[in-house]
């Protein structure tokens, strides 16, 4: 079965650091002797700054998408309430549309009545306006006044019901139709102030939505210059740390070829670790000290718990001395990332007043090469086999 990898790629400084790839010229001193070396800035804390960044801008967009969320609820409330009004007053247009029919139908009626009475008032009078005396006398008998007399009493109750019939539809259609008109202008205010809290919703979703892409744009901003930053540290530091290339391309401090001149991790050295990591080439630089009666300690079999930020512990369960105290040929380790990672110590000095160490190391850019420079010892310890 596949072991896990030993070592991973981590940052090789082991802390956070700034935004621009800087290099800070400085002044080492070794053996009495003065170089001058430069050392590439760290960019983590800048890293680390943008990301909070964009964790406290996530949380405002978080924020700014529950009341998006609420105002467009609001929105659709607002929607289906006016689409109810609109179907009122669609309903009440229908049915003042109705009446209109049946006002027109009603004239056409009172017109009719009109026509009638007419008539029976001509035929009321059809023997002139004459007294009852005079009519008495132009009668043949008093049978046939009584007939004229009755048929005069009842030509004017029928003029009296049609024009009361007529006065009352028509003051029914008058109260109903303005009821419909009233309660039309009603609805049409409401549904008005409905579009107007609808409108004001919108706006309020529209401004919160600019802001959430304002946050959004920030977001991509601050993650496109992490990205830029990782960049640059990596260029940074392989300015600082590519040395002698070793035999063959990813080669270098001696490394076999038989490790060195194939693809990373694919393949487990003699102590368990992936070719090409960190750990593998520290492995190996014990191993050959240790023949070379260098350490008092061969390198152990950690495969399977030999990451470079396991290595000091492994060491101490050992008996391995572990301190603060580099000297060549120590391994320093850093704990910093997921894996740490671990350097072969070559000298020791000190560079602007503070400690620092020149080490040999693989994959500290990441991409499995040999690399070596100076590093300050701040956030590292040293295992002395």
């Amino acid at each position: 079965m596949k072991q896990p990898k030993n070592s991973k790629k981590s940052f090789i400084f082991g802390r956070a650091s700034h935004l621009a790839a800087v290099l800070v010229v400085s002044v080492l001193v070794v053996g009495g002797t003065i170089t001058r070396v430069a050392l590439a800035d760290q960019y983590d804390d800048q890293m680390n700054a943008l990301r909070e960044q964009n964790a406290q801008a996530q949380t405002s967009v978080d924020a700014l998408q529950s009341q998006a969320n609420s105002y467009q609820d609001a929105i659709s409330k607002l929607q289906g309430q006016i689409d109810a009004v609109q179907a009122q007053i669609s309903a009440n247009q229908a049915e003042q549309a109705a009446l209109q029919v049946e006002i027109t139908t009603m004239q056409t009626r009172i017109d009719s009545e009109r026509a009638l009475l007419g008539a029976d008032i001509k035929a009321m009078y059809v023997d002139g306006d004459i007294s009852t005396v005079e009519m008495l006398a132009t009668s043949k008998n008093l049978s046939e006044f009584v007939d004229k007399e009755e048929y005069r009493n009842a030509v004017q109750k029928n003029i009296q019901a049609s024009l009361t019939k007529i006065a009352k539809l028509q003051n029914q259609l008058k109260q109903k139709k303005t009821q419909v008109d009233g309660l039309i202008e009603s609805q049409k205010t409401q549904q008005a102030q409905l579009a107007a809290d609808r409108q004001q919703q919108a706006d309020m979703l529209a401004y919160t939505q600019a802001q959430k892409d304002s946050y959004n744009s920030q977001i991509a901003s601050n993650s496109s210059k992490i990205a830029e930053l990782r960049r640059q540290q990596i260029i940074a530091n392989t300015r600082y740390n590519i040395g002698p290339a070793g035999t063959g391309v990813n080669c270098g401090g001696g490394y076999p070829a038989k490790w060195c001149n194939i693809g990373q991790d694919s393949v487990i050295d003699s102590w368990g670790m992936y070719n090409r990591e960190c750990v593998s080439y520290t492995a190996f630089k014990v191993h050959q000290d240790f023949l070379a009666g260098q350490n008092s300690h061969d390198m152990p079999y950690w495969g399977g718990v030999g990451n470079a930020n396991q290595w000091d512990e492994n060491a101490m369960r050992a008996g391995i001395p572990v301190d603060s105290s580099p000297t060549p040929g120590s391994i320093a380790i850093s704990n910093a990332g997921t894996w740490g990672h671990a350097m072969y110590v070559e000298q020791v000095g000190t560079i602007n007043g503070q400690q620092a160490v020149y080490v040999s190391q693989y994959n500290a850019s990441y991409d499995g090469r040999y690399s070596e420079g100076w590093r300050y010892t701040t956030g590292l310890v040293f295992i002395h086999f």
